[in-house]
């Protein structure tokens, strides 16, 4: 399956794969916050249990990320992330036929165990299919889904949920995840580190870490080399500086995408369909350009300064900061819209940067162990909490005040980046050597 030199048409076959398959992550994902207010009415429920309806996905994601992790570095990634996909999509169609607050809350901590697959092994295996030079370029492409995926989710949860219902939203964006399934499973890959990576005599039998593993690691003793990975990354500090970072800005990010909907709704007295659009619209526009600029910006100016990508990074969260102040309290919409576009755009100039980083500091048989480990950390500290904080705290004050805690973690999340640069040019060098 993995044997031969893979052309470029194939990797890009396979990045387009990937691409398509992180779009529909983040349109399940997100189609829940577009149909917030018409669950809130049906349900009879606060803002407290909505936002832990956020909460639940990312727990349940978090909590099985190390697991996927340890997996991925050990077993085939392309069958994990296929698993992965049928998961959450089964999951988010039978959301669709949720009878109450409890049933669409086990449904939508499924989705995060499915999620939690993809999410672990994709970016490591994109990387591998390129050299690392254009690393920060060509994740930035893969993430381009994250804007994408998420303007869809509201699209089609607004405009679905107001003409048919809440449960057909969730039903109809759900079956579409399951189509790719078997291409994804049957995915050439490249070996683990890349086209520079020592390939073994036996280009059939390639075994970890520098191939696709076919037997399942649960079977045999390898728990001591899992424990020794997990603890080798609390020692490398730029990513541990990294992963507060990234996990400052999820929960800046993560509150603002699951309440941002409603409060256009109740502030700026947006029917559903109207406000999903609109804000769908901003952040696809704002995302796709932030992100392939983050990924272009971080690129040209890694080669002239090693800290580059965290740079682009860090200037973008301080520079976001201001126009999410001015989103959340200007009195007009035209003025709340063109907040958000600039702050989104600033926000979204992370994106391919900060993953390249954990890439660029990690050697490749500890890939998948590192976005895992990642993963739980910025969803622990950032969007499974934020949700339910954010709603606590608008059942306490208003919505509008509760929002504006999201700004002062931009700023935070901007400062790490900046702690982190003291030390990503020495641990660049010693995943290299």
């Amino acid at each position: 399956m993995n044997a031969g030199p893979i052309s470029l048409p194939y990797r890009r076959y396979a990045l387009g794969l990937l691409l398509a398959v992180n779009l529909l992550n983040y349109i399940d994902r997100q189609v829940l916050f577009a149909v917030f207010p018409l669950i809130k009415i049906d349900l009879h429920l606060s803002d407290t249990e909505l936002g832990f309806l956020g909460s639940a996905f990312m727990l349940s994601y978090l909590l099985i990320a190390p697991l996927f992790g340890w997996l991925g570095d050990h077993w085939s990634r392309t069958r994990l992330a296929s698993g992965g996909l049928v998961v959450w999509s089964l999951a988010t169609a039978l959301a669709g036929f949720a009878p109450g607050y409890r049933t669409l809350l086990v449904a939508r901590a499924t989705v995060g165990v499915g999620e939690a697959s993809f999410g672990t092994v994709s970016p490591g295996l994109i990387a591998d299919f390129f050299p690392k030079e254009r690393r920060g370029k060509i994740l930035s492409w893969f993430y381009v889904a994250i804007p994408v995926g998420s303007a869809l989710g509201y699209l089609l949860g607004g405009v679905l949920g107001q003409r048919y219902g809440w449960h057909a939203a969730f039903l109809m964006v759900g079956v579409p995840g399951l189509l790719l399934a078997v291409p994804l499973a049957l995915l050439r890959t490249p070996p683990r580190g890349g086209d520079t990576a020592p390939h073994p005599a036996n280009p059939l039998s390639i075994s970890p870490p520098q191939g696709e593993s076919t037997h399942c690691p649960l079977l045999n003793g390898e728990g001591t080399r899992a424990v020794t990975g997990y603890a080798a990354l609390f020692r490398n500090r730029s990513f541990v500086c990294n992963t507060l970072a990234m996990a400052a800005m999820t929960f800046a990010i993560g509150g603002l995408a699951q309440w941002i909907p409603s409060f256009l709704h109740r502030v700026h007295s947006l029917d559903v369909a109207r406000g999903n659009t609109l804000f769908g619209a901003t952040t696809v526009l704002a995302g796709i350009l932030g992100t392939l600029a983050g990924g272009w910006l971080g690129d040209r100016w890694q080669k002239r300064n090693g800290k580059g990508y965290l740079l682009v990074s860090g200037w973008g969260f301080l520079l976001g900061a201001p126009f999410a102040v001015w989103a959340i309290l200007a009195p007009g919409l035209t003025g709340c819209i063109s907040a958000i576009f600039i702050a989104e755009f600033f926000l979204f100039l992370n994106t391919g940067p900060l993953n390249t980083v954990i890439i660029n500091v990690t050697v490749p048989a500890v890939r998948a162990m590192a976005f895992a480990v990642n993963i739980f950390f910025i969803h622990a500290l950032g969007d499974a909490v934020s949700p339910s904080i954010l709603g606590w705290l608008s059942d306490q004050w208003d919505l509008r005040r509760a929002l504006l805690i999201t700004p002062l973690a931009m700023v935070l999340a901007g400062l790490l980046c900046f702690v982190c640069g003291r030390f990503v040019v020495r641990d660049m060098e010693q995943a290299e050597g």
